[in-house]
């Protein structure tokens, strides 16, 4: 599974990554065993993080998850 974390600002996108990768090895680690459980086998969870700016103002990313967009 390949999912990208979309952030607005590379600050964020710092935060979110963290030092040398530990935060986000930690999200992808509680995701994957999530997943597993859930689906019952085993799962490649591959996450990357980007920067796009203003992508929670726009409409169209939310539907493409399948959310209502109230702003």
């Amino acid at each position: 599974i390949d999912q990208t974390i979309y952030v607005q600002r590379k600050s964020q996108k710092m935060i979110v990554v963290g030092k040398n990768g530990a935060r986000v090895k930690s999200i992808g680690s509680a995701a994957r065993s999530e997943l597993e459980t859930v689906l019952e086998r085993r799962v490649h969870l591959f996450l990357h993080v980007k920067v796009r700016r203003d992508w929670s103002e726009r409409p169209e990313h939310y539907r493409t998850i399948g959310l209502d967009f109230l702003a």
